[in-house]
């Protein structure tokens, strides 16, 4: 019952101090609606959450690096969630193994509460001023197809995308070129109210091993769809439907374009997010709050 004051007015309650931790997640998004919770919709998000709230006997909400779309997989995910300190203590096996570090019974007890599906690999507490989404320096993504006449071999289905069709490697690279850099990405986004479509592409390579094919993706940041867009469109390239000429020019597309599909979920997968130094932090997270525009291209 809340206390009362002398003017019978409530006292407020002091806040309850929270630890924030650090989880490393990965998951086969086959079966999920993406990332983020959404009613009546199985998501990554809302299993965990489900799973964490159940251990911590408190409702508690996770914030990711990326926000994967429908079907996308992770191996490499960040995470964080704030816990109030005095429920951190139900996080805790009675009986703990000599030598593990504080959160590895916790991440044992996950393992036993939660699908096949999804992992929560690692747990930690986090340094200051981080943020799994802003504080993060860049994003990691590799797409892979298959060029057999088979298709894909029963252990991989649910990674990699069939393709029946040639592809042309080379001058696939060639036109991933053309979209390095900072710059709008608009005509690969699909858009949100208030969003910005401008990103820094760090890298964007394709390699071939015998009939797998693997794009590896790298940005500061990914707008909503951008990584299968830009796939989508490289993979009209590959097929020899389109040239290098023609991805340069969607650069100044303002909004999205209709001229190609993207690239099928499956083939998708997080592999990991890059984090400055503990001491820079908080002012990388300083950095990506501010919403970017066309000034810095």
């Amino acid at each position: 019952m809340p206390a009362i004051d002398s003017d019978g007015g409530h006292v407020p309650s002091e806040p309850r101090s929270a630890v924030r931790l650090r989880l490393d997640i990965a998951y086969d998004g086959t079966d999920f609606a993406g990332w983020a919770v959404q009613r009546d919709q199985r998501t990554v998000a809302g299993v965990l959450e489900e799973a964490l709230s159940t251990v911590f006997r408190v409702p508690v909400v996770l914030r990711a690096a990326g926000r994967t779309d429908t079907g996308v997989h992770a191996t490499g995910q960040t995470a964080h969630v704030d816990v109030p300190e005095d429920a951190l203590a139900h996080g805790y096996p009675r009986t703990v193994r000599a030598g593990d570090p504080e959160f590895r019974p916790l991440v044992r007890r996950l393992a036993r509460l939660l699908p096949d599906d999804v992992r929560v690999r690692d747990i930690a507490r986090a340094p200051a001023g981080f943020d799994a989404r802003f504080s993060a320096l860049r994003r990691h993504y590799v797409y892979r197809l298959s060029l057999a006449p088979y298709g894909v071999d029963p252990q991989q289905a649910r990674f990699v995308t069939p393709w029946p069709r040639a592809l042309d490697v080379a001058a696939m690279n060639e036109a991933s070129r053309e979209l390095l850099g900072l710059r709008d990405f608009a005509a690969f986004c699909r858009h949100r109210p208030g969003a910005t479509t401008i990103r820094e592409l760090q890298r964007l390579d394709w390699e071939r091993n015998d009939d797998l094919v693997s794009a590896h993706v790298t940005a500061d940041a990914f707008c909503w769809n951008m990584v299968r867009s830009v796939v989508g469109a490289l993979l009209a390239v590959g097929e020899g439907r389109r040239g290098a000429a023609w991805v340069a020019g969607l650069r100044e597309e303002a909004r999205r374009s209709s001229d190609f599909a993207a690239a099928p979920a499956r083939g998708l997968t997080l592999i990991g997010v890059d984090y400055p130094p503990a001491d820079q932090l908080a002012a990388r997270t300083l950095i990506t709050r501010d919403l970017r525009s066309a000034d810095e291209i």
